[in-house]
């Protein structure tokens, strides 16, 4: 069954009960297996069957729970979201001066202090009547083209709460307007309430448009993203130098960057070299050398030289296209914590209309002259403070400023699950070759025993490695070339995972691998022990060579440390981290290793099969994992762990290895993913306190609780003031989390 995955723009998404109806509503689509909607950059997200589902389907599920879907299909299409969003701003623009001008008006001729300053035609009820209705009918109609298909769906949403709110207001002044006399009859003071209904939809307007434009800070990581895509790529065809778009580039082309030029596309560079500042897809600011041979990213800048580079990859495929892809959806997605703000916004508006009718009620029944007069206003303003907007945005808004901080310095974060797990880590594992050392080890010693020289052990190394895929073979290979030694064909050849491998040569059965497979080939490294104690105390791993029973030789190869790890790991430690190193070296060469790094927990000897167990076994023992590989090698136990987090290099099998990937080769930036973590988290409970606190202390206030010990009420203005400074106080909480060091 093919899977796709698809993010797109959902229009007119306000609250939380919005993103719910809509995230219902293709959920229910034959083929759909998930869907996310993010009510803070307004997107949902859908993994469904590719054979049963389109995008028209998908448009229609959308439509049909009221709201608009805007599908692109590549990332050249971002202006067409870019459009959307900068039409939907210019539309609330114009209706809030528009809301606010009549409003003002209205006022004048109402308000008591300001009347006698008013012109007589403002103090007449048809003409507040006039210039109320542009405002209810025109500027306020996208709350009810919202509210509509929710009572459809039998659901109520934050759109439902302003219609109800407004429209009461409006339509009880147009009945004092048209029917005075009816209206003094009940015992209710003939006044018109239009600049109530007016203000409350310019004073939410207005804070939508600030929340609609704070918002767009929160997804500044995906525009500076975009931003690094080059337009236009000088291709090399028929010997000829053309400029032609990126978009018609193909596999195979040879391209020409001169300095300071930004490389338009990935490739393997074929002729010059150059410096490559690739800071904005690692996060690392020194410039990268690079010569033929090299690969070349699509969106870094090259500093100095000029080069030729063969295409590699083009147009979704990039490294530059898939970050963008893997910060897109992970913003979409949800955390865990953000199921308790789901599950209170679903219940929350239907429990604030029966709160409303209660208020009412009650009000009506027992409160004082003019009855209807109170227990309306009162209403109205339960209705209006109650929106559940800022308990809608609490937590996306957080998450989406936390991820694209993340990738403004090269830690790329999957989904909203890992980085809210990533700060309960109590202990981080490390891979030791490629993780914390620089997965380029070089061969130091070749020790020959007996009758055979150095150089035929080197040669029976190199002829035995040739076959290898590990690590270690490329650094013999590359010692014996260097030496001038050739090969041996080997016949038999057989590799023993975990141990070495064997073959033979000249008719004489080969042995290269540790000391397991010495033993299991029952040769004895007892003899050479003090060598081999003296060779792993310095840190060097080594392959010992045997023909059938006898021990012939020894070959020593070491793999430094990278610069970043001993601070690295300090700085884990000061967080207070436990901190282990796990390998397939001895205990003696994994110990001198990790005391340069200042690593005391050393788990040696461990088979790659092996390491996945022993991250479960810390994880029973109480102990939240966040694992650090080279997420190739390491991929079982970077799933098993409750954080994996991958020491990327660039590549796209990196990026789909862990839950976080660290596109640069420093240490230190697994204490920076964790302190985001942290620092995340941290914002996500401030809004979701003030959203939960905001709605708890003041619909009471609204409902009438101080009325009668201090006779204070909430004005309905005040209320939808109240109300659009929550929303966008959360917003603004969010993108403090930019000015937080990592």
């Amino acid at each position: 069954m093919p899977t796709a995955k698809k993010t797109f723009l959902v229009k007119g998404m306000h609250c939380a009960s919005c993103a719910i109806t809509v995230e219902h509503e293709l959920r229910k689509v034959p083929g759909v297996h998930e869907a996310n909607v993010n009510l803070a950059n307004e997107k949902a997200t859908v993994a469904y069957d590719s054979e049963k589902i389109n995008d028209d389907v998908l448009r229609s599920a959308v439509a049909n729970a009221g709201y608009e879907a805007l599908i692109s299909h590549e990332f050249e299409e971002e202006d067409k979201e870019k459009i959307a969003r900068e039409k939907e701003l210019s539309d609330l623009r114009r209706k809030v001066i528009v809301s606010l001008t009549l409003g003002a008006l209205i006022v004048w001729g109402s308000f008591p202090v300001l009347m006698s300053f008013a012109p007589a035609f403002l103090k007449n009820p048809w003409i507040e009547l006039l210039l109320a209705t542009p405002v209810q009918l025109w500027a306020g109609w996208m709350f009810y083209r919202a509210a509509i298909p929710a009572l459809r769906h039998r659901t109520a949403n934050m759109d439902t709460l302003v219609t109800l709110g407004t429209s009461a207001a409006y339509v009880y002044s147009i009945a004092i307007t048209a029917f005075p006399q009816i209206i003094s009859a009940t015992g209710a003071a003939p006044v018109p309430y239009f600049d109530v209904s007016t203000i409350i939809i310019c004073l939410i307007l207005l804070g939508r448009y600030f929340e609609a434009k704070a918002k767009a800070g929160t997804s500044e990581a995906i525009k500076k993203l975009i931003g690094l895509q080059a337009k236009t790529a000088r291709v090399i065809r028929n010997g000829k130098e053309t400029d032609i778009p990126v978009k018609e580039v193909i596999i195979g082309d040879s391209v020409r960057v001169r300095p300071g030029e930004k490389i338009p596309i990935d490739g393997i560079i074929e002729s010059g070299e150059s410096s490559i500042d690739e800071s904005m897809v690692t996060g690392e600011s020194i410039p990268v050398d690079k010569i033929a041979g090299d690969a070349v990213i699509g969106g870094t800048v090259n500093k100095t030289g000029t080069f030729v580079f063969k295409t590699t990859r083009i147009g979704s495929e990039t490294l530059l296209a898939q970050i963008i892809k893997l910060v897109e959806e992970a913003q979409g997605s949800k955390a865990p914590i953000q199921r308790l703000a789901d599950k209170v916004s679903a219940v929350f508006v239907p429990i604030v209309i029966i709160l409303a009718i209660a208020t009412f009620v009650v009000w009506f029944a027992f409160g004082p002259e003019p009855r209807l007069t109170f227990a309306l206003l009162n209403t109205i303003a339960v209705l209006i403070i109650a929106c559940p907007c800022a308990m809608g945005l609490a937590t996306p808004t957080a998450i989406m400023v936390g991820i694209g901080q993340g990738a403004e310095h090269g830690i790329l974060i999957r989904n909203a699950e890992s980085l809210e797990m990533a700060h309960k880590i109590t202990t981080v594992v490390f891979d030791k070759t490629g993780t914390l050392t620089k997965g380029k080890p070089e061969v130091t010693d070749v020790i020959a025993f007996g009758n055979v020289s150095e150089n035929e052990i080197l040669r029976l190394s190199a002829s035995l490695e040739k076959g290898s895929e590990h690590s270690l073979a490329d650094a013999i290979l590359k010692y014996a070339e260097s030496k001038g030694i050739s090969a041996s064909i080997v016949e038999k050849f057989e590799a023993i995972p975990g141990h070495g491998i064997s073959g033979i040569i000249n008719g004489k059965r080969w042995y290269l691998g540790n000391r397991k497979l010495m033993e299991r080939a029952g040769v004895s490294t007892a003899e050479r022990e003090k060598d081999a104690i003296r060779l792993e105390t310095e840190g060097k791993t080594l392959v010992f060579v045997s023909a059938e029973n006898r021990l012939a030789g020894v070959v020593a190869i070491a793999d430094t440390l990278k610069e970043t790890a001993h601070s690295g790991v300090e700085i884990l430690k000061q967080m207070g981290i436990e901190v282990a190193m796990i390998t397939g070296d001895n205990e003696r060469t994994a110990k001198a290793i990790a005391g340069v790094a200042g690593i005391e927990m050393v788990f040696a000897g461990v088979l790659p099969g092996k390491k996945e167990a022993l991250v479960r076994e810390m994880q029973n023992s109480g102990k939240i994992v966040g694992m650090v590989g080279d997420g190739i090698n390491d991929a079982p136990a970077l799933a098993a762990a409750d954080v994996g987090i991958a020491m990327g290099t660039g590549t796209d099998i990196a990026i789909e290895s862990a839950g976080i990937t660290l596109m640069n080769k420093n240490i230190a930036s697994v204490a920076s993913a964790i302190r985001l973590s942290k620092n995340t988290m941290r914002t996500i409970k401030t809004n979701l306190v003030w959203a939960f606190g905001y709605n708890i202390i003041l619909i009471p206030v609204a409902m009438g609780a101080l009325y009668l010990p201090f006779r204070i009420l909430m004005n309905p203005i005040l209320a939808s003031l109240a109300m659009a400074l929550s929303s966008v106080s959360v917003v603004v909480n969010s993108l403090l989390l930019k000015r937080r060091k990592l």
